[in-house]
């Protein structure tokens, strides 16, 4: 999984999991540029890689704008020459439930998030076109995108449209050679640590470096940042050129697949179908099939 010779951005990554994934990016050999908004954050992340001996850069810039987007690439080509690898991990969150969600806490979200996945591809997948066969686009999605969760109307949205984006940017891409997969990591992040039966957990293993419990690890799928880190750096690596279009889960000891929507039962009425009609095929069979949502809590150990 060496990437000499790769050169990647990650979008986000002064800290929490971008900032894992770039050291893990440039541990394995890849030149990488760190972006963030905050720019003692960005300028800690190359210090850390430097100091160890990696390449890194970085470019201070908000994610969502088409014109910050092309920064990046510019900055990227300019320093290293060229352009492999586009993680889009930024975000902010501003949850709420629906009828307390301002406009604002709607437009924000989806303009980091959906918008700036958008353009950072985007202007990622020109210079990979322009530069020649291969590349790489590995675009952060979450849990929340894939099953909903309460009080994240703008956040589940734009990462469930991330998903989406993966599986339509695969085909587009697929004759240059450019493979596009949507990861959805679970960690130990300030976000998790909110959730009152991970917190106390979280905070121990902090305090002490003593594991996270199996119940949470294996349970929960639910780890460290460095948990995350093996898979994109197997997705940007050369290893993984055939996994194109895919929903990858990983956190603490799990590794899984998230499968594509799909019609589980279909019935037929010639005709078409009428409001009766309906109400009957519920009740016969189709109400058997109706699917969970949210994101399930776990109890608290013990109880």
């Amino acid at each position: 999984m060496e990437l000499p010779g790769r050169v990647a951005v990650i979008t986000g990554s002064g800290r929490g999991l971008g900032r894992a994934y770039a050291v893990a990016l440039a541990k394995n050999g890849a030149s990488v540029l760190i972006n963030d908004v905050n720019a003692a954050a960005a300028a800690a992340t190359v210090q850390e890689i430097v100091s160890h001996g990696g390449t890194a850069t970085s470019l201070v810039s908000t994610i969502g704008d088409t014109d910050s987007a092309q920064s990046l690439v510019d900055a990227a080509v300019e320093a290293y020459g060229r352009l492999d690898v586009m993680v889009t991990n930024a975000g902010i969150l501003r949850d709420k439930v629906l009828w307390k969600m301002s406009d604002d806490d709607f437009d924000s979200v989806i303009k980091v998030h959906l918008r700036g996945t958008f353009t950072c591809a985007r202007a990622a997948a020109i210079q990979m076109r322009k530069q020649g066969p291969g590349g790489r686009l590995i675009l952060i999605s979450s849990p929340a995108g894939q099953r909903g969760n309460f009080g994240q109307t703008n956040y589940a949205a734009a990462k469930a449209g991330i998903v989406a984006f993966a599986k339509t940017w695969a085909l587009e891409l697929a004759k240059s050679g450019i493979a596009v997969n949507a990861v959805v990591p679970v960690a130990a992040t300030e976000m998790t640590k909110t959730i009152p039966v991970f917190a106390p957990f979280i905070e121990e293993s902090e305090r002490t470096g003593a594991p996270l419990p199996e119940w949470m690890r294996k349970g929960e799928g639910l780890g460290t940042v460095e948990d995350v880190t093996g898979l994109i750096v197997f997705l940007a690596s050369q290893a993984s050129s055939a996994i194109t279009g895919q929903a990858i889960g990983i956190g603490g000891d799990r590794l899984s697949i998230w499968s594509h929507p799909e019609e589980l039962t279909s019935q037929y009425s010639d005709g078409g179908w009428k409001v009766e009609q309906i109400e009957v095929a519920f009740n016969a069979e189709l109400g058997s099939q109706l699917q969970t949502y949210g994101i399930v809590m776990p109890a608290k150990p013990g109880n």
